[in-house]
């Protein structure tokens, strides 16, 4: 069993149960008695412990990420310094990490809830970086994912704690090396883009399901993300919109100077992609990768068996002066003008005749040859296949097959989409019409309406923006059924046939339809009736405690809200009773125990004495002196055990007030 689990840390957090280990710290589900909440509280391991510096830097990370308040970071709560024992309380989140997400959704999500999730991401680094604080180690497992959809990031902090700590790029060092920047890989100075970088990296495995480089040791990895260029995401997976690749490529430019410049910067396309998915930012995305201008601020070791993050200068090349440009005589570069002009006279001559050759047959010769039977296939975009099928022109020399129907958001319902031999085509009659595949439209695509009665008003927005549906500004309305901020009731309702982009209204609970009532006098009488007259005044005894008074045993002596006082039905009121006045506190009184110690082989043995079952003296004492006295407090009669090495040597009363 785990020694912490069941102890109370600085007499305020119970550990219940450890819910993660990981390489600095161990994290333990708590129970917070002074707020009354779970809470998560990470511990540091006792080998990190014993670095003062290490445990130096732990709380000044700590203590500065506790200042950051954002709805998609995992909150902070509390920093604690012991002797023995280093840890941080943070919020306890209901959820899964990002990677546990994709597992179930077997490795890969679509682009809208990839959308969805990157954009929660990017703002959570944005306020973080806009206090000064970098992330460092942004990757799925550091990022959760709640019941409602939303996501926290995780872990701000830590992996600045963790690099300080470690000189070389071993395997515990590069357990996020899939996600790091260039420049951490090279050990290089970093900034908040290292984060944009590694975000880029999520994203792209959100939406392709893998990862952009993969290697066979984390150096390897390391070195791809430095010299290579990964695969495009729409090589991977073709329908993904390309707005939102070009958005994941610039996060993921190796070079630095061509990567966004800040989680703002990205935010804005983000946004701007969510407003219209057909919008392309036009960015040349072959300038994401190749050699970059290296900072001057000095490498970092990473690892002695390695080159990797030392930049070494390539040998200087030794300058040579240009081979001499040679020029033709001035004789020679006459002769060749002349040839030149030789030329063009009969160049022309050529063209012209070859032209009026193409006139006359355009406009006198061609016909005589016209094949009588041609005929062009005609247009039939836009037209509706009930009046193809029966325009008898139309099927006196073609025949219409409908080949299948699809959804489109250009064309209504029923109207021609697509048709082969495409229209203006030139075709040669036969004795059979000639076939003219089309494909028609279904109409907009239609998914089924969802049930979200019920739901908190946040969860229905997040199912309804997965079906790419609108949600309305909602209404609010009292329900005597409907818990508070829950939906009541959706336009359209359950089970309709809408099309993405189709705008959903929702009508959200305010609670109780609540009247407010006068609250009457409570004390001065019994418990049960004070019950009474609150029910009957529309009004809840939320609490009673019993106090010391020197009013009746059972009499109301406290109400917490004035009698008079104007509040909603419903309200709940805070008792205190009368337990009749507080009881004396008995004498005590101190006596001296005489131990008469055993004359026997031992030179020493282990004296315990009990008074009433409770230990008060416990020591080894030398045998030699033969007895000794024991100050002993009690009060009243007590019974007295004295025990030797063990075992019960004499068992009496004694009464401390005579």
């Amino acid at each position: 069993m785990n020694q912490y689990i069941g102890k109370m840390l600085d007499n305020r957090y119970e550990i219940l149960d450890v819910i993660g280990v990981g390489g600095m710290a161990v994290v333990y589900k708590a129970y917070c008695h002074r707020l009354h909440r779970f809470v998560a509280i990470k511990v540091l391991k006792r080998d990190l412990a014993a670095d003062a510096e290490f445990r130096r830097r732990f709380h000044e990370e700590a203590q500065a990420v506790a200042m950051l308040s954002h709805p998609n970071i995992v909150s902070v709560y509390d920093v604690s310094k012991g002797d023995d024992l280093d840890y941080i309380v943070m919020e306890l989140i209901d959820g899964i990490t990002l990677k546990q997400y994709m597992q179930k959704k077997e490795g890969r999500l679509n682009w809208r809830e990839s959308l969805y999730f990157i954009t929660q991401i990017v703002r959570a680094l944005g306020h973080a970086h806009s206090r000064g604080i970098i992330h460092r180690d942004i990757k799925p497992q550091n990022i959760m994912v709640l019941r409602d959809g939303s996501v926290k990031v995780a872990d701000f902090g830590i992996a600045r704690i963790m690099s300080a700590a470690q000189n070389t790029l071993t395997q515990e060092a590069l357990g996020s090396v899939h996600y790091i920047s260039p420049e951490q890989a090279r050990g290089s100075h970093i900034d908040a883009r290292a984060d944009i970088y590694s975000a880029g990296v999520v994203l792209y495995e959100m939406l392709t399901g893998r990862l952009p480089f993969d290697g066979d040791s984390p150096v390897s990895v390391a070195i791809q993300h430095i010299s290579a260029k990964p695969m495009s995401p729409r090589e991977l997976i073709p329908d993904i919109p390309l707005g939102l690749e070009e958005i994941t490529m610039k996060a993921m430019a190796s070079r630095i100077d061509q990567r966004y410049m800040n989680a703002e910067a990205m935010l804005r396309d983000l946004e701007e992609f969510r407003k219209n998915p057909q919008v392309e930012f036009h960015y040349n995305l072959a300038s994401f990768h190749g050699n970059q201008p290296v900072p001057d601020e000095p490498t970092q070791a990473v690892d002695g068996a390695s080159s990797l993050g030392r930049r070494q200068r390539p040998p200087a090349r030794p300058r040579t002066a240009p081979p001499p440009r040679r020029y033709p005589p001035e004789e020679a570069y006459e002769d060749a003008q002349e040839r030149k002009r030789n030329l063009v006279i009969p160049i022309v001559v050529v063209v012209f005749l070859v032209g009026v050759g193409i006139f006359l047959w355009l406009t006198f010769f061609s016909g005589l040859f016209a094949q009588d039977d041609a005929l062009k296939v005609p247009n039939l975009l836009g037209e509706k296949i009930e009046d193809v099928t029966q325009d008898q022109e139309i099927l006196q020399h073609f025949k219409i097959v409908e080949q299948a129907r699809e959804p489109s958001e250009d064309y209504p319902e029923g109207q021609i989409i697509r048709q082969d031999p495409d229209g203006g085509t030139e075709v040669t009659a036969g004795e059979e019409p000639i076939t003219i595949q089309v494909v028609v439209s279904s109409g907009k695509e239609t998914v089924e309406m969802i049930d979200v009665l019920g739901d908190t008003y946040e969860t229905a927005v997040t199912r309804l923006q997965q079906l790419d549906l609108k949600v309305d500004t909602p209404t609010r309305e009292p329900s005597d059924d409907v818990e508070e901020g829950k939906v009541i009731s959706s336009d359209p309702v359950a089970g309709t046939k809408v099309s993405p982009g189709d705008t959903v209204r929702l009508v959200i609970s305010s609670g109780p339809d609540t009247r407010n009532v006068t609250v009457p006098t409570l004390t001065g009488t019994t418990l049960e009736n004070a019950r009474n007259i609150a029910t009957s005044a529309g009004l809840k005894i939320s609490s009673v405690t019993e106090v010391n008074s020197d009013k009746p045993v059972g009499q109301v002596v406290y109400q917490s809200i004035a009698p008079n006082t104007e509040v909603e039905e419903g309200t709940g009121i805070v008792l205190q009773v009368s337990k009749g006045p507080e009881k004396q506190e008995p004498v005590t009184s101190t006596k001296n125990i005489e131990i008469t110690l055993p004359d026997d082989e031992r030179e020493s043995v282990e004296v315990r004495i009990t008074v009433d079952g409770k230990e008060v003296y416990k020591n080894d004492v030398s045998t030699e002196q033969g007895s000794f006295y024991v100050p002993v407090t009690g009060s009243g009669v007590m019974e007295i055990c004295i025990y030797f090495d063990g075992s019960l040597e004499k068992r009496y009363s004694e009464n401390f007030n005579e």
